[in-house]
């Protein structure tokens, strides 16, 4: 199994278990998507894909339906996906994204959760190249399903990394290949259980318990603020997450 899939496993039962703030999460992403391309999944690609994500969530219907009406409404938020990076203590990368309709506040919270664990922001792209940004996909298998050839034949569509668990398989491709996955998927009559953006990175640090300790907090700290929708670091998880 290649190293996307190693890093994603030990650090998805970790993040977004408050379902609470899984449902939050995805509301934002539905009201940028429906305000981007309208309220009709059938000509909105990004908001079916939300759709299918916010279902594995188990998402109730009628929250779901909320959400895109609510996004309808020109009296609705306008949020902006904007994009922070810096070092926290120990020299580990944070990368950490966005939704907010007050960038001044935003900028403010993210700034000061650094300074208080002895970290710094930076600018804009300059931890790009700690990490690969990537596709990735989750879809049931299909029975008689040939793997290699899948394999070779995704290779066209920016599919870099494929692996089968439990009647699942889990796709990896470039970030800008998004929307031919989901094209080549769905005309290839496969169920998407959901799909999503992760940025994996490309080495990772090991520290000790207690270094650990205060870079969960700097974590813990990020993922309480209501503006943000995901956290990477590289940053080795321990054996026990």
């Amino acid at each position: 199994m290649g190293r996307a899939f190693e890093y994603r496993k030990a650090r998805k039962m970790k993040r977004w278990g408050n379902m609470s703030r899984t449902f939050t999460k995805i509301g934002k992403e539905i009201t940028i998507s429906v305000k981007s391309a309208g309220p009709d999944p059938s000509a909105n690609s990004r908001l079916r894909a939300l759709l299918q994500n916010a279902r594995a969530a188990n998402m109730p219907k009628d929250t779901i339906e909320r959400a895109i009406k609510k996004a309808t409404d020109k009296d609705a938020s306008d949020y902006k996906e904007i994009v922070y990076e810096g070092y926290g203590p120990f020299g580990i990368a944070v990368v950490v994204e966005t939704a907010t309709d007050n960038n001044t506040r935003t900028v403010a919270n993210v700034r000061s959760y650094f300074n208080k664990y002895g970290g710094s922001l930076g600018t804009s792209g300059s931890l790009t190249f700690l990490f690969d940004h990537k596709s990735v996909f989750k879809v049931k298998e299909k029975e008689g399903l040939d793997m290699e050839e899948l394999e070779l034949e995704l290779i066209d569509f920016g599919v870099d990394e494929i692996v089968a668990e439990e009647g699942e398989i889990t796709l990896y491709g470039a970030y800008e290949s998004y929307s031919d996955i989901q094209k080549y998927l769905e005309g290839a009559g496969f169920e998407i259980i959901s799909s999503e953006f992760e940025r994996i990175p490309n080495d990772v640090k090991e520290l000790n318990a207690e270094q650990r300790a205060v870079i969960d907090k700097l974590l813990e700290k990020f993922e309480d603020d209501e503006d943000v929708q995901n956290v990477y670091h590289n940053m080795q998880e321990s054996d026990e997450e």
